[in-house]
């Protein structure tokens, strides 16, 4: 695509699908409310890896309880499933030390911001801006693989290891019949790749209108993927490692979310020799790749803005300095509710709704949108435009049909699916349920709240509003000197 603002184009072909940019906007904007959090908490560990001790490997601490358990090198026990009530140090560190997470009572029991998480934030938002506020050119390190590599090395000789392997090659095909774990899979593949954010657009805005998108498009999907099976293998070592320590099955290690990375990783980094260095190394890591996807995400809000409201900007002096200050400020401000003492159960919330199904609406109305509305023959032509010949008959019935049934049933099967939301033991009370699911449906609301402003402002009958909002801005011309509106004819809508 090159840049032409929320309802991307070419040279006038632009199709009217601002609402559906706004929502991936929004989303991409929400997102930057917990997830810059997180990159906090990177750096919050990589501050305290830099010690004598680190300071999850035993208790003693003030943020310990009569219930820590540092344990030995022999004892049979759990990390983090200790049996009689026991806790690990590690995890002590995270819900105690870090998130202060005892002393709320609930999702409604705020508190003051933690000054030291504030502190780690405001310094992302502050690296951000600096990479931000001229555009972003390029992105992406090497950083990520040279460590992952290092840790591979150094955990495939631990004990345990070909454990951990052995079990990350040998999936449970029966978890395929649970449709959350396709509702999972697709959210993370979404989160993976960059899909219904618009990121991918935002940079391919800087492109040459001639580049090979299609080549693009396969390359990076092929290191998205092969990039998560490697680092598969990293994590599931450690795991087995843990598992070996302990004493116990791999499965009762593992955990899932944010523990995986703040509590069952830095424990296991925290018993090799030298594990100062090995834990500073994987912060880094971390927050390498934290911060080159919190640059992706940010870039598609303030470029994608910038561009739908191009004569706004062009008007004003240091505009994209201006605005970039403006939208990192007002993120800033929602990340604080996440770094209070309630910031588990906030952190939890925002993860659940920011960008689950609203995530999954944007690519299903992106899809719905160009293969349908835009028209699959014209897409086509445009791609043919770009890179000198036409996409094959598997990607036109992919975009049309398999891709939007696919996601309908996903979508479906999420909100027909839906468990209590939980973290933890505690159980979020009904209004904060549904105030998630109407933050979640804020951005997908962008659609058709766009659609009805365009209908309103078209002139003409019913009739006439309806083709003048769905006809690319190209053909407005045509069809109102002729009278012909090709997206009223069914040879438009069976098109592959």
């Amino acid at each position: 695509m090159a840049k032409d603002g929320l309802g991307a184009g070419h040279n006038g072909k632009r199709w009217s699908g601002a609402g559906v940019g706004f929502c991936a906007v929004l989303i991409s904007w929400y997102v930057s409310f917990y997830y810059n959090v997180i990159i906090g908490w990177t750096i919050y560990f990589m501050v305290s890896s830099m010690t004598s001790e680190l300071p999850w490997i035993r208790c003693g601490n003030d943020w310990n309880t009569e219930h820590c358990w540092g344990g030995g090198h022999n004892d049979s026990l759990n990390a983090t499933h200790l049996p009689n009530n026991r806790t690990s140090p590690a995890l002590e560190f995270f819900d105690r030390g870090v998130l202060e997470l005892h002393l709320s009572k609930g999702f409604d029991d705020l508190g003051a911001p933690k000054w030291q998480l504030v502190l780690c934030v405001f310094s992302v938002f502050v690296i951000l801006y600096f990479a931000l506020f001229k555009g972003v050119k390029s992105s992406g390190s090497h950083c990520p693989y040279v460590i992952l590599t290092i840790l591979l090395f150094r955990g495939a000789f631990l004990p345990g290891a070909g454990t951990g392997v052995k079990y990350y090659l040998s999936p449970d095909i029966s978890k395929l019949l649970n449709s959350q774990v396709w509702v999972d899979a697709a959210v993370q593949v979404f989160f993976s790749v960059g899909v219904g954010f618009g990121v991918h657009l935002t940079y391919a805005s800087y492109n040459n209108f001639h580049n090979n998108c299609y080549r693009d498009c396969l390359l990076t999907t092929m290191v998205n993927s092969f990039t998560s099976f490697y680092s598969g293998f990293v994590i599931f070592i450690f795991l087995g490692y843990m598992a070996h320590k302990h004493n116990v099955p791999i499965n009762s290690v593992a955990t899932d979310g944010h523990g995986l990375v703040f509590q069952v990783y830095p424990e296991a980094i925290a018993t090799l020799p030298g594990g100062q260095f090995w834990a500073v190394l994987f912060f880094i890591m971390l927050l390498s790749l934290g911060l080159d996807s919190a640059m992706g995400g940010l870039e598609s809000v303030i470029t994608g803005l910038m561009d739908e409201f191009k004569d706004f900007f062009d008007r004003r002096k240091y505009s994209r300095e201006i605005f970039t200050s403006f939208v990192l400020f007002t993120s800033f401000c929602m990340t604080l509710i996440n770094v209070t003492r309630v910031s588990g159960y906030t952190m939890h919330w925002f993860d659940s709704y920011a960008a689950s199904i609203s995530l999954l609406f944007s690519a299903l109305l992106e899809a719905i949108g160009v293969a349908w509305f835009y028209g699959i023959e014209r897409f086509s032509e445009n791609i043919r435009e770009m890179i000198g010949h036409k996409p094959g008959l598997f990607w036109r019935l992919c975009w049309k049909f398999i891709s939007p049934i696919f996601l309908i049933a996903v979508i479906a099967s999420a909100i027909i699916n839906n468990p209590p939301l939980r973290y933890q033991d505690y159980l979020y009370p009904t209004w904060a349920v549904a105030l998630g699911w109407g933050f979640a449906l804020s951005s997908v609301a962008m659609v058709p709240a766009v659609a009805c402003y365009k209908l309103w402002k078209a002139e003409g009958s019913c009739a006439d509003k309806i083709a003048h909002t769905i006809t690319p801005k190209k053909e407005r011309k045509a069809y109102k000197e002729s009278g012909t509106i090709t997206r009223f004819k069914l040879n438009h809508w069976t098109h592959v």
